[in-house]
């Protein structure tokens, strides 16, 4: 088991979202499921925790009820080898959410994720002040993440 596992909340959704995100990523597997006992809080039977893998990331959902909701100050990156993945992932998480702009979206569940080229972080390492500035005015533009823009304003002169 890894160290550090993902907890998200959810007021009634947790195993809605679960079997969402498991038939996005590939490499992914539906946990365990726990039932609240007659000792709640939550109504006896319904779902308590939905434990799920996604291409090998460990996370647990919880039914909490309504007290807390989900904020763009935690978002889960999704490090993409092609404009085909970005454009799949971002499709699929955004659909019945909202996107945003620079790669952001926010699920139907109000989770935040971040859809980005895998060679996002070279491109931004800030080793080339000019490079970096190309490719971060060109991000600014963009709501979903165009690889082959990005590429171009990194290796521009």
């Amino acid at each position: 088991m890894q160290r550090i596992t993902p907890f998200l909340w959810f007021d009634k959704r947790a195993e809605e979202a679960r079997d969402f995100y498991v038939s996005i990523f590939q490499h992914s597997r539906i946990g365990a499921t726990v039932r609240y006992s007659d000792a709640g809080p939550g109504p006896e039977g319904s779902v308590m925790t939905a434990s799920f893998e996604l291409d090998g990331q460990q996370f647990v959902a919880l039914n909490g009820g309504p007290q807390f909701t989900f904020s763009s100050a935690i978002s889960f990156v999704v490090n993409c080898d092609s404009q085909a993945e970005i454009d799949e992932y971002w499709a699929r998480l955004s659909d019945g959410g909202e996107t945003h702009v620079c790669g952001w979206l926010k699920d139907r569940f109000g989770v935040s994720w971040q859809i980005v080229p895998r060679a996002l972080g070279q491109m931004l390492d800030g080793a080339d002040a000019q490079r970096t500035g190309r490719v971060m005015r060109a991000i600014m533009t963009m709501t979903k993440l165009d690889l082959a823009a990005l590429e171009r304003a990194w290796r521009e002169p």
